[in-house]
């Protein structure tokens, strides 16, 4: 009898935790994103936390301050200002879209008559209908894409205020993270109703695929989307920080990358006639920004996070499409825990493996 009312005390506490805790994020809903990204902050610069601690011992208020002031001037106000650059000239793009003075359809057919006729009559069997049909529906989808990129990026402006209230909780939030961070982490770590070995190396899992994606895949892709708008700047490309922006969106993608980016421009570079500008282009893609992954990638993540490329792929590209820039950290970091969670539930049912994957004889 005693049993049966702590099975139901314990299964009605369980159902109450459960409940609050969607209740929270119904209420904090509209936050959600500043929280995430704030905890992602914290955890990334919980390092620069402790080293301002380690010389002003016992003042967490005062290192905390100082630690959100340098990330505040060192990353926050320069991707401000280059945000700003960014709307404005995806503002100029969206005009000239609207205008006429970009028509997608003329490159198209620019491109596609420097073809071989052989390809062109291939490229035509491939058509529904008729080539001219085809050349339509990929000029209308290539400049739908572009105006709903530049559409969202003016959306910005129109939302100045509630985008000030989110940035100023998410800074908020930061501050007592990077404070309480060593105190709320174990926390939430000992609270979970998982056994301690399986609640340890999913956190080791998660911290280690939230690093991977931050410091190593999110660096390497602002370096490469740094050298392809200094590339596209050289040749005299339009929009140069624009479609740089875009390549370092291209680049937190395996194995495609940013190549999709640079190889059609060099395609068009050259289908018009203009050679060495195709030239740098190619060279800079295939030498240069393809190598900055292999060379800063092992630098700055230090160890395989295993995920395979594909799972990375489709993660990112499912994070992206239903949470927008949240789902870049979010998407690869739910595929990881994905396989963490089926590898310890394989272990553990195989009765010879435990929690940490060491061997051990069954009982």
């Amino acid at each position: 009898m005693t049993l049966s009312r702590e099975k139901i005390q314990n299964g009605g506490l369980i159902l109450f935790v459960a409940m609050i805790t969607i209740g929270l994020a119904i209420v904090v809903s509209g936050f959600l994103g500043a929280l995430l990204w704030a905890s992602l902050a914290a955890m990334m610069f919980q390092p620069l936390f402790q080293r301002i601690l380690a010389r002003s011992p016992g003042h967490r208020n005062r290192a905390a301050a100082m630690a959100l002031i340098v990330i505040t001037v060192a990353v926050i106000i320069p991707a401000l200002i280059v945000g700003s650059l960014v709307v404005d000239q995806a503002a100029g793009v969206y005009g000239q879209i609207r205008s006429g003075q970009i028509n997608f359809a003329v490159y198209f057919e620019t491109i596609v008559s420097a073809l071989p006729l052989r390809l062109q009559t291939l490229l035509d069997s491939y058509g529904l209908g008729s080539f001219e049909l085809a050349q339509a529906r990929i000029s209308q989808a290539l400049g739908n894409s572009a105006s709903s990129l530049a559409g969202r990026a003016l959306s910005i402006g129109a939302n100045a205020a509630s985008f000030l209230l989110v940035f100023g909780v998410g800074l908020y939030v930061t501050y007592f993270l990077l404070r309480d961070g060593e105190r709320i982490g174990p926390a939430i770590v000992r609270a979970l109703p998982l056994e301690p070995a399986v609640a340890e190396r999913l956190t080791d899992k998660f911290v280690a695929v939230v690093r991977a994606t931050i410091k190593g895949s999110g660096v390497v892709a602002l370096v490469q989307g740094a050298l392809g708008a200094i590339t596209f700047w050289i040749v005299g490309l339009p929009a140069a920080l624009l479609w740089g922006m875009l390549m370092a969106i291209a680049a937190l993608l395996p194995a495609i990358g940013p190549a999709i980016i640079w190889a059609p421009v060099a395609v068009y570079l050259l289908a018009t006639g203009e050679l060495w500008q195709a030239v740098v282009v190619t060279v800079s893609g295939v030498l240069i920004i393809g190598l900055a992954d292999n060379i800063l990638r092992p630098m700055l993540v230090g160890r395989d996070t295993g995920i395979p490329d594909w799972l990375v792929l489709v993660t990112t590209l499912g994070g992206i499409d239903l949470l927008g820039l949240s789902g870049i950290v979010v998407g690869p970091v739910a595929g990881a825990l994905f396989i963490c969670g089926w590898q310890i539930l394989t272990e553990q049912r195989m009765g010879g493996v435990s929690a940490e994957g060491v061997a051990t004889e069954p009982s």
